[in-house]
């Protein structure tokens, strides 16, 4: 698979930082209820080459994590902890996440749970 230079802690904090800079008051109030400290999760094979990604948030069965072959923040499933079941390729901030799960919270339908169905049926 690809190689490349992961981002370090210290430059994923610093995008953090930005994107609660940019956020509404309730994407902050979200982000704070859950986001943890970033830790390395697999995702196989495109997180192979560089250690896994950085999960920054969780709720319910959702990782939020950034994605640095793609340099953005993606959501996704997780079945098993420390391990991100799908991959996405989003160029989104950290603000634009946390909207996207906002509008699903608050309005009751996910597109990414709704592709989870579809894959399960498949």
């Amino acid at each position: 698979m690809v190689d490349w230079e992961p981002i370090s802690e210290a430059e994923l904090l610093a995008r953090i930082s930005q994107g609660c800079a940019r956020m509404t008051e309730a994407q902050q109030r979200l982000w704070t209820a859950i986001r943890i400290d970033p830790e390395k999760w697999q995702q196989h094979p495109y997180g192979d080459g560089g250690g896994g990604f950085w999960t920054v948030a969780l709720v319910g069965r959702t990782a939020i994590w950034y994605n640095d072959l793609e340099n953005g923040f993606n959501r996704s499933t997780y079945t098993t902890y420390g391990l991100i079941d799908d991959y996405w390729c989003n160029d989104d901030e950290l603000d634009v996440t946390m909207q996207y799960l906002l509008n699903a919270l608050t309005l009751g339908h996910d597109l990414l749970h709704l592709w989870a169905r579809f894959k399960k049926r498949a």
